[in-house]
């Protein structure tokens, strides 16, 4: 397992992680790879299916998510954000970071989000 402030020095450097979360009805561990934005302590993920994804729904059981980049893991807890102004911030960070044709073509639901708090150390920005 990565430090708080080592696992944010890799983020700095990659679009994407890979997000293991338990399964709601199976209880087996599923991983794939996620986009995110860092803004400050908080690391924000955005479901391409909105509320009809998988991961998502899962974590609104088993909100305890592991964080991978390049070997190094991170456990953290998520947070379902609902509410939509929330919910469009979101949107327009990852629009900032992958550009609005990308999450236009990706992202077929955007009525919910994911916060992450990460652990203390030296803030992140965005690659």
């Amino acid at each position: 397992m990565a430090s708080g402030e080592a696992f944010r020095r890799l983020l700095q450097e990659r679009v994407e992680l890979h997000l293991t979360d338990c399964g709601r009805r199976s209880g087996q561990e599923h991983s794939r790879p996620v986009w995110f934005v860092v803004e400050g302590n908080s690391l924000h993920l955005l479901p391409v299916g909105g509320s009809d994804t998988n991961w998502y729904r899962n974590i609104l059981v088993h909100p305890d998510v592991t964080l991978t980049v390049d070997g190094e893991s991170l456990q953290v807890r998520a947070r379902p954000v609902i509410q939509p102004a929330l919910v469009a911030a979101t949107v327009e960070r990852f629009r900032a970071r992958y550009g609005a044709n990308q999450v236009a073509r990706y992202y077929t639901k955007l009525d919910v989000a994911v916060e992450i708090e990460l652990p203390p150390g030296s803030h992140t920005t965005p690659a």
